[in-house]
């Protein structure tokens, strides 16, 4: 006869059951006798964090960099409600989580309880699923449910919603060796058809490109697709949250495209005359005005493992649905038995255009300021880093200078909140990485509006030992926000200057770590060498920056991305 168990033991072994190494939280009444039995026991290694929101963020980013599960567990009522932004964080980025919430006892529930939320009604829209277990003999269930829907298809974040009573309860405890749902049944190989269809038309392309996204990253797929690129001789760009899916050192990658892409990368993109989308999802922030995009002919293929994505936003010729992988290794197959090769003479010509697009030096700014630059800042960050770290960041104009200047060569070192833009997001899942790669050089770059939104993170990080580098690209504005009140409000800068900002030294010492400000571009190379020598301490590093400095190229809200402003 198999022991029983309480809820919060089951719990606390399905955990186990699922190897999770770290669960990022922060307790309270509706979870406590999880608490009670995750002290009990050390496989599970718990984080405290000092906000719900962060505990998210942070098991956010440990999956990103890791390809594992997150993890996280906050309690009811406000616990699950600051935990929301991290939830749609991951939700809109397509990132595997597992949260496990509290709820009151099943008896309060839509009574007004102390601390209830209806959190199933709360987090639907921004969850790939949701449940609540009302029943103790489908706990262990739900949780192997939980982990399985996150983890396949396109992944996302499921969350379980456990009333305190469930957790008190006790039953038989066995968990499932696999699962089985009639509803949930995520097609993995692609069409033989639409993949012939996609090889003729890549075959007979004049002036072609590679267009990929965060699918590439979130399926391991980044060796797939070099071969596929380098096999035919395209170029490649990536989306923000595709960097580092193809190598930004490499002569074929022309760039990251979209808003603030490069002028080569959009170009090409709205002059090619067949497109080969692989795991994106043409959002504005990629092909700006839909309608602009399509004064071109051309013909799309586009590769998705979710079908609701495909021609969602931009109608496309050959569709398809499949792992990006399994669909990968598919085309290169039948390009290598092909006895159709692409018409070199044609593509050489289309290298010899986008190397004029190339010329025009989009990303330059200047060199010799007397104030420090921002991009400076992160291209030193690249050299003394040789491209090897972890780079985090948080939203805003350091995010975009981040994605241009950091050349990217791996997948999973690029970890920034793309879809939701959320600012506060760089520091916790800088946490989370720290957490799955201990002896991996971890960067968070931010400014000092987002820095500000989870900047208790520095108490865990003192706790923990986290050993990271924040690096704050601080010109006292919200930067982007300025941005674009100097271009489109008529530089009526409303409310974006920080007028009462701390000592970012002094406040970093205060946490017990180590603070540096630098106000002169010949001091910047020579602080982030220290900082980086410093192999376990955290150092916060005050960049003072030019105040004025905006994020080129740009396409404006509703243009298209032939519509760039450069200078």
């Amino acid at each position: 006869m198999s022991t029983e168990l309480t809820g919060a033991e089951i719990t606390v072994r399905c955990l186990q059951k699922e190897g999770v190494d770290y669960l990022f939280g922060y307790p309270g009444g509706a979870v406590l006798y999880i608490y009670d039995e995750l002290f009990k026991q050390d496989k599970v290694k718990h984080v405290l964090v000092r906000h719900e929101q962060a505990a998210v963020h942070a098991a956010d980013g440990y999956a990103r960099s890791s390809n594992k599960v997150g993890v996280a567990l906050v309690t009811s009522g406000p616990g699950v409600t600051n935990a929301v932004t991290g939830i749609a964080t991951a939700y809109m980025d397509s990132v595997p989580l597992v949260i496990i919430s509290g709820q009151v006892p099943t008896y309060a529930i839509g009574l007004d309880a102390f601390q209830e939320v209806d959190t199933v009604g709360i987090t639907r829209p921004c969850v790939k699923h949701n449940f609540l277990v009302k029943d103790i003999t489908e706990l262990a269930g739900t949780i192997k449910k939980a982990f399985y829907i996150a983890a396949t298809g396109r992944p996302g974040p499921v969350l379980v919603d456990i009333p305190k009573d469930v957790s008190q309860q006790k039953t038989a405890f066995s968990y499932p060796e696999s699962v089985s749902m009639r509803s949930y049944n995520p097609v993995t190989r692609g069409h033989s058809g639409q993949i012939k269809k996609a090889v003729q038309l890549m075959l007979g392309a004049r002036r072609p490109m590679i267009y990929t996204g965060g699918g590439v990253i979130l399926s391991d797929a980044a060796a797939r697709l070099a071969d596929l690129v380098r096999m035919l001789g395209f170029p490649c760009t990536n989306t923000l949250m595709g960097l580092g899916g193809y190598p930004a050192t490499d002569k074929q990658f022309v760039g990251m495209l979209g808003m603030h892409g490069t002028y080569e990368a959009n170009m090409a993109m709205q002059h090619c005359d067949v497109l080969i989308a692989v795991g994106a999802r043409f959002d504005d922030r990629v092909i700006g005005n839909p309608k602009h995009f399509f004064n071109e002919d051309r013909k799309i293929i586009h590769i998705d493992i979710d079908p609701s994505s495909i021609s969602k936003r931009v109608k496309v010729d050959v569709p398809i649905v499949g792992s990006v992988p399994d669909v990968l290794d598919d085309l290169i197959k039948l390009l290598k038995i092909s006895r159709e090769k692409p018409d070199r003479t044609a593509i050489d010509a289309w290298w010899t255009q986008i190397d004029s697009w190339r010329a025009r030096d989009c990303l330059k700014y200047d060199r010799a300021s007397p104030i420090i630059k921002p991009q400076m800042v992160i291209e030193k960050l690249y050299a003394v880093t040789r491209g090897n770290a972890f780079i985090t960041s948080d939203v805003g104009q350091h995010q975009m200078w981040a994605a241009q200047f950091y050349k990217f060569d791996m997948p999973r070192r690029w970890i920034n909140s793309g879809g939701l833009g959320t600012m506060g997001f760089g520091l916790p899942a800088a946490m989370g990485v720290q957490f799955a790669n201990p002896k991996g050089a971890v960067a968070c770059v931010t400014g000092e509006a987002s820095i500000q939104m989870c900047i208790q993170e520095l108490s865990t990080c003192k706790q923990y030992n986290l050993p990271l580098k924040i690096v704050n690209l601080n010109n006292r504005y919200m930067g982007m926000v300025r941005q674009w009140q100097e271009y489109f409000h008529g530089n009526r800068y409303a409310e974006s200057y920080m007028d009462a900002l701390p000592d970012f030294v002094k406040l970093a010492e205060s946490y017990g770590h180590v603070g540096m400000k630098i106000e002169q571009p010949g001091d910047v190379e020579g602080a982030l060498k220290e900082a980086f020598k410093l192999k376990d301490r955290l150092v916060f590093m005050d960049f003072i920056t030019d105040q004025t400095e905006n994020v080129f190229p740009m396409v404006p809200g509703g243009k298209g991305l032939s519509e760039m402003i450069l200078v």
